[in-house]
């Protein structure tokens, strides 16, 4: 529910609530304890929303990305097995204060954004694709053909 429509809150006040519970980038580049660092990959985890498909030969993970150039999107495979989507969007701060912009309202997300996916066994991990397009990503990560079943193996008898 958003209480800045009901009159009972003033748009300022929440706004101020809003950066008072954000920790500036500087504050949260010192509390890089594990604690703190499982806090932001957390809040970054959360941020980032996917959707995931599967198709016969493939499967395609694919995340709306608005406003961020590809350059600032990194895809990685870890442990061989887990696909990770990361970067940062961020203010162009410089530019604004050049310019002499102040924001009335902030209400676009920046920040860090990560998502980490477990693949499955028989995911191709040598044939993974990332395009952008029109502030969507899509990794496609083909599949392995299937496993043929293992034939018996026929030891010959020998006579003693």
């Amino acid at each position: 529910m958003d209480m800045g429509n009901l009159g009972i809150f003033d748009n300022t006040i929440l706004s101020t609530l809003q950066e008072m519970l954000d920790i500036s980038e500087e504050v949260e580049k010192q509390l890089n304890t594990p604690y703190h660092v499982y806090v932001r990959d957390a809040k970054a985890m959360a941020r980032t929303l996917a959707d995931v498909k599967e198709y016969p030969n493939t499967y395609q993970f694919i995340i709306d990305m608005p406003g961020i150039k590809p350059s600032e999107v990194k895809v990685q495979l870890e442990d061989d097995n887990v696909l990770v989507v990361s970067g940062e969007k961020r203010r162009e701060k410089e530019k604004d204060e050049k310019e002499g912009v102040e924001y009335l309202k902030m209400e676009r997300r920046v920040g860090k954004f990560m998502r980490k996916f477990a693949l499955p066994e028989n995911a191709n991990t040598e044939a993974i694709k990332a395009v952008c397009r029109d502030g969507v990503l899509t990794v496609t990560v083909e599949k392995l053909p299937p496993l043929e079943p293992k034939k018996p193996k026929t030891i010959r008898v020998q006579v003693a």
